[in-house]
């Protein structure tokens, strides 16, 4: 079992990174990825943990670009990163930047609305984050009791149309393309679903991401059905694509119908998406022992 797409309190997962990667551990994944929202802040602990805890697992240091898009919203995972290049640095400082604008926004319409003061300070103190993202505030927003769990502040308040959401910024594709390749990973369309594009009109999108240089395409996931899955993976196949599958498991009270390990359907996540898939795009061989974020070189 593997999964190629999960997060840790690096961006907005509930476990550090360390914790992180000792669950996944524990559930015994052959192949697990970090990919966390616009950072790579967790990649050198994680890969600190697997190597003292876990020598046999492979690592795959990885992240999630916001991108610039027309409808719905487009995220970029890069899988396999071996360094922080200048261009991927100047890419998540831009993207952090505009998530703090973001937040400001945010704090400055719940104060208007309902008259609560949150600050994005002690925000970050109280859940180990320097990239503070809307799962954060509808978490606090249920531990002071305003909603009754996350979800709801989403219905309610943060979630797309509702009074408090505000679109955040994305990087040109093709810049974070380009800032994915220079850190020696590869680039992958997260769950393509969410540009809201229906699959019957979706294949001339993904073939111009391809032709930019977008390299796979996340096809399973827990926002998928499994016949949807198959079907963009029958996409991939007649554009020269390769696959992947992940949870997007962000932790315990985070999108609860998400388990790491397993994806579209809740079935557990197969090795051919390492074998067959990723690991021949990375070259048939990786270690992440070889990395800057497990030699420290950062």
């Amino acid at each position: 079992m593997i999964d190629l797409h999960s997060h840790s309190s690096a961006s907005d997962g509930a476990r550090s990174p360390a914790d992180s990667a000792r669950y996944a551990i524990e559930k015994k994944l052959r192949v697990w990825a970090l990919t966390d929202h616009d950072s790579v802040e967790g990649l050198c602990e994680a890969a600190s943990v697997c190597a003292s805890e876990c020598s046999e697992m492979i690592f795959v240091p990885g992240i999630e670009i916001n991108i610039a898009w027309q409808s719905g919203e487009f995220h970029l995972l890069g899988l396999g990163l071996k360094k922080c290049s200048d261009e991927l640095r100047s890419t998540i400082e831009y993207l952090t930047e505009g998530r703090l604008e973001r937040n400001q926004q945010i704090i400055d319409m719940a104060k208007k609305d309902i008259g609560i003061e949150l600050n994005i300070d002690d925000m970050m103190a109280k859940f180990g984050t320097k990239q503070l993202g809307r799962p954060h505030f509808a978490r606090m927003l249920a531990e002071l009791g305003i909603v009754k769990k996350p979800q709801d502040a989403f219905d309610r308040f943060l979630g797309s149309g509702r009074p408090w959401y505000v679109k955040h910024a994305g990087e040109d594709l093709d810049v974070a393309i380009e800032a994915i390749k220079t850190s020696g990973g590869i680039p992958v369309m997260a769950h393509p679903k969410s540009i809201y594009v229906s699959l019957n009109k979706i294949e001339p999108i993904l073939e111009d991401v391809r032709n930019r240089g977008v390299m796979g395409i996340e096809a399973y996931h827990p926002c998928v059905r499994i016949n949807e899955g198959a079907r963009l993976e029958e996409i991939a196949r007649k554009l020269g694509m390769f696959v992947t599958a992940g949870s997007d498991f962000h932790g315990k009270g985070i999108r609860a119908d998400r388990h790491l390990g397993f994806t579209a359907g809740d079935l557990k996540i197969a090795d051919r998406f390492w074998d067959e898939e990723l690991l021949p795009a990375l070259g048939g061989e990786f270690d992440y022992r070889n990395t800057e974020f497990f030699k420290g070189d950062l």
